[in-house]
């Protein structure tokens, strides 16, 4: 197959050091990332271009990807880590390309469905991405190469969003057109995804390449190295696939018995449902706070400006010097409290400026506080756990979710408007909120009542987690 050959070794990029994969993820992850239609989405496929009505986006079109997305992550995580990462990094550019193809040229809802699952296998790829940069470097980069990954990802999608909200506002370009610039950038992602080079390693069910035959050294640098792997696989021990599951079982048991990560680990994957939530249908709560007549919208802006700052949290609470095992989690209860409330004024007003900064503000917010428990995980976990960990968050994250969306978009008997919708997902946050103070409250009163009368009987935090440092 055409994809099959290793572009990389071809262009001299194996045994470079960190610097070339770490470009070429960084190339990938802008471009792929840069996609100027998404913040008019809802305006295109409710407008003369496809013609579907909001109530067949609102509960037809858009929760596929909630429930694809479930379905696909376990699967897809398996897999990323069985095929070593660029196999399924150049599917997900592939997954996006056929996606927005169909945005383009196909019609009807039956069609739109299926783009958008489609775009849910992309997605749910997301794991390739983040993990690939830690099989082919050496672990003192992880912290520098982790930045700049995450931080591609975060300049494209502001990137694009601010280029589409440019050309619309001042080029009058046409969405159609946007969707076209999408497609583009992505086909540039599919070329540095191409060029990456080979992982030898996996993280999570471990192995190497090394040593290979004769033939297969042929076969590797004929066809790609990846190749080599389905010519051993008949040759693996069935029973070492079977120890390493197992192992992942005792590990995911080990790493949630410890009672300071298992709550941060709980917001993480309640807070991006509700993000998600959120984001996925805002476009439609935006549209009817819109005046009617002579009013430019200003969606690509907004999101623009809203990652920008999100970004820009995230970096400044990695500096905050903070015992985070006593206060991290009255922290997240009342940033979550503040989060519920500016839904709350979302969905109330009458003022889509006010809806817009609100939107800003719960972008900034979330961005802060998933990046806070992120710190906070990694630093009670092995680094080999990583990946486990962070897998199982976002798909409880996704079941949550896919339960939401059946619940408040997809029961007929409710029948709940938009603005009745992010009524719930407020009161989504606010529970959140309550269940934190509640627990933030608990903690600090009991590291006081440790303090004055020590006992070691009296703590229940198995892991003392430490202050985040300025480089976490």
């Amino acid at each position: 197959m055409w994809f099959c050959w290793d572009w990389s070794r071809e262009c001299g990029l194996h045994g470079r050091g960190w610097v070339g994969p770490t470009v070429l993820l960084c190339i990938y992850g802008f471009c792929s990332m840069m996609r100027p239609s998404e913040p008019f989405l809802t305006d295109y496929l409710t407008g003369p271009y496809k013609n579907l009505t909001t109530k067949q986006v609102t509960k037809q079109v858009f929760p596929i990807w909630a429930y694809s997305n479930l379905f696909l992550l376990i699967p897809t995580f398996l897999v990323t880590d069985i095929l070593r990462y660029k196999p399924v990094i150049v599917l997900q550019a592939l997954n996006y390309i056929l996606a927005f193809l169909l945005f383009i040229f196909s019609s009807g809802v039956v069609l739109t469905q299926f783009a958008l699952f489609i775009y849910s296998m992309g997605t749910a790829a997301d794991v390739a991405y983040y993990s690939y940069i830690y099989s082919v470097v050496h672990p003192q980069y992880y912290q520098r190469v982790t930045s700049y990954a995450r931080g591609a990802v975060l300049l494209g999608y502001a990137a694009g969003a601010m280029l589409g909200q440019l050309l619309v506002s001042l080029g009058g370009v046409s969405i159609y057109w946007l969707n076209v610039i999408t497609l583009g950038s992505l086909c540039v992602a599919l070329l540095a995804a191409l060029l990456l080079p080979m992982p030898q390693r996996s993280l999570v069910l471990g192995g190497t390449q090394t040593n290979i035959g004769p033939f297969e050294e042929v076969v590797s640098s004929s066809c790609g190295s990846w190749v080599v792997w389905w010519l051993r696989r008949g040759r693996m021990a069935g029973r070492g696939k079977m120890r390493a599951l197992k192992r992942l079982a005792v590990d995911c048991k080990e790493c949630y018995s410890s009672v300071a990560v298992l709550f941060f680990c709980v917001w993480s994957a309640m807070g991006k449902c509700g993000y998600h939530q959120i984001t996925g249908y805002v476009q439609i709560l935006w549209a009817i706070k819109q005046p009617q007549y002579n009013f430019t919208e200003y969606n690509g802006g907004v999101e623009a400006v809203a990652t920008l700052s999100g970004a820009a949290a995230s970096i400044v609470v990695g500096h905050v010097a903070l015992d985070w095992s006593v206060w991290g989690e009255l922290v997240l209860g009342v940033l979550t409290a503040l989060t519920a409330g500016v839904l709350y004024l979302m969905d109330l007003t009458n003022s889509i400026w006010i809806c817009y900064g609100c939107y800003g503000l719960f972008k900034t917010i979330y961005m802060e506080l998933i990046t806070m428990c992120t710190f906070q995980i990694a630093q009670g976990l092995s680094r080999e756990r990583y990946a486990l960990v962070f897998g199982v968050n976002s798909f409880v994250g996704m079941a949550l979710q896919s339960l939401l969306t059946a619940i408040v978009v997809n029961t007929k008997s409710l029948q709940l408007t938009i603005t009745s919708q992010f009524f719930v997902y407020a009161s989504y946050f606010a529970a959140m909120a309550v269940l934190f103070l509640i627990r933030g409250v608990y903690t600090l009163l009991q590291s006081r009542l440790v303090e004055l009368i020590p006992a070691e009987g009296l703590s229940e935090r198995r892991t003392d987690l430490p202050q985040v440092s300025p480089l976490a």
